[in-house]
């Protein structure tokens, strides 16, 4: 039996991005020293939940927890995807916690994925499901994802604390590979557009908000067009709550969104037990108009997308194949940051920032990590390809690129390459080298293969004939 090898990491920080970075790069890390010193030590309800979403998408994938919480090990499994599955994300965050890193799990997946998510859909912490409609969906469509089996139903709202909400995922696999992108025309904005939500409170307070809201927009443009959406009984889930949700279109196709909401709160089990103020509810007006000058700040910054969304764009650009992807972005948020220094220890991938003064944004380059789909060809059609199976023999030919980067030659009839090309996928990224190496591409013969480990002196060992 082959000893696992983990990536040593401590600390919460950033435990969602690191949870999905492993997944995609298949390696195995363990995280110690989780909040040892809080009052209540451990993970927290929301990120067990995350690990129990990534055991219901995925194949064999191993979750270890120590008594305390304080301790994590995970072996990332093999993405599945799937149809009618179901998930209850809690109370202790909202849906939009799981929903982005869901959204990239889904697209490397074997199925097509179809997932229905209950809890809070709206809160004043994470994006807002109508967020994810509206901006978050149409990013994913520059990058190759087909328009195809991707939407985002809203079924039934929920606000925080007793949530009560329900949306429907739908997320199609890729063909092949992401597409890499040059996305550095920003555009000006040529239209706003919104959504307000209600649910167990008067449908004015909507009016309210859409009325402040284009008071401060139709002073700079007029084609600003916001919606209501006020829900009621088994829809309106099982707290008060009201909020908003804006996008702007710029004339290059961008979108920059910003929302909120506002909601009651409440004290959790696990806080001290102190006497408190109840906070006091903004009013919808001053909603309005505080979410329109968010809105203003992050068209102002530039870039093609906002700061919400910059940790999502890196990611995707390092996921593209070895091609150069370049994004123009604002300025960059801390969780952006931390986001580029993941993607540099997981996959490997380093960007190129220049600062650009004039326009107080930022230019970044990549060569992408050439992560592939290797779906609708992992079995053998034997009414295609008969009994040529017993054929194929291990390749010999060995081509050493880079330090990091492997080609494989196949000497196969060409309808045969590819379908080769999986069966020796799952071959080597389970005996092959103890794990060390895995394919990232099939086209044209050729298998491309990238090394994670540390250790580069493993190039230069290749013996396929001792396999």
């Amino acid at each position: 039996m082959v000893k696992t090898s983990y990536m040593r990491l401590k600390g919460s920080q950033h435990l969602r991005q690191r949870l999905l970075l492993s997944t995609l790069a298949g390696t195995a890390i363990l995280i110690e020293d989780i909040r040892p010193d809080d009052t209540w030590p451990g993970l927290r309800p929301h990120e067990v939940s995350f690990l129990r979403l990534l055991e219901n998408i995925s194949d064999d994938s191993v979750v270890e927890i120590n008594e305390t919480g304080t301790k994590l090990k995970y072996k990332p499994g093999v993405l599945m995807g799937g149809r009618h599955l179901v998930h209850d994300c809690g109370l202790s965050r909202s849906i939009g916690y799981f929903l982005e890193p869901l959204i990239v799990l889904g697209l490397f997946g074997k199925k097509p994925l179809s997932i229905r998510l209950k809890g809070i859909t709206n809160d004043s912490k994470d994006p807002s499901v109508d967020t994810f409609r509206s901006t978050t969906l149409p990013m994913l469509k520059r990058f190759g994802v087909p328009s195809e089996g991707l939407d985002l139903k809203i079924e039934s709202r929920g606000s925080p604390p007793e949530g009560g909400g329900e949306i429907v995922l739908a997320v199609p696999i890729i063909q092949n590979s992401l597409l890499a992108v040059t996305w550095i025309d920003e555009g000006m904005v040529k239209r706003i557009r919104g959504v307000t939500f209600s649910t167990r409170v008067s449908s004015q307070f909507e009016n309210t908000m859409i009325h402040a809201a284009r008071g401060i927009f139709n002073r700079l443009l007029p084609d600003v067009h916001i919606a209501t959406d006020h829900k009621s009984g088994s829809q309106a889930g099982k707290s008060p709550g009201f909020g908003i949700s804006l996008v702007a279109e710029t004339t290059s196709g961008c979108f920059i969104s910003a929302d909120t909401a506002v909601c009651h709160t409440r004290a959790k089990d696990t806080d001290v037990l102190e006497d408190e103020e109840q906070g006091v509810l903004m009013p919808p007006e001053d909603v309005g108009e505080q979410i329109a000058s968010v809105l203003l700040g992050e068209i102002e910054q530039g870039g093609v997308v906002d700061s919400t969304h910059q940790g999502l764009l890196f990611l995707l650009c390092a996921l593209c194949p070895q091609d150069v992807s370049k994004v123009r972005v604002g300025k960059l948020s801390p969780y952006s940051i931390e986001t580029l220094r993941h993607i540099r220890d997981f996959l490997g991938v380093k960007f190129v920032i220049t600062p650009e003064p004039a326009t107080g944004t930022v230019i970044l380059k990549c060569i992408g990590f050439l992560h592939v789909i290797m779906s609708g060809m992992t079995e053998w059609d034997d009414a295609q390809f008969g009994n040529t199976r017993s054929a194929l023999e291990l390749p010999k030919l060995w081509f050493c690129i880079s330090p990091r980067l492997v080609v494989l030659f196949i000497h196969a009839p060409k309808k045969l390459k590819r379908l080769m090309g999986i069966r020796y996928l799952s071959i080597f990224s389970h005996n092959f080298v103890s794990g060390k190496i895995f394919c990232v591409s099939v086209k044209d013969g050729l298998l491309f293969f990238r090394l994670p480990s540390v250790d580069f002196s493993i190039c230069s060992t290749f013996v396929v004939e001792d396999y």
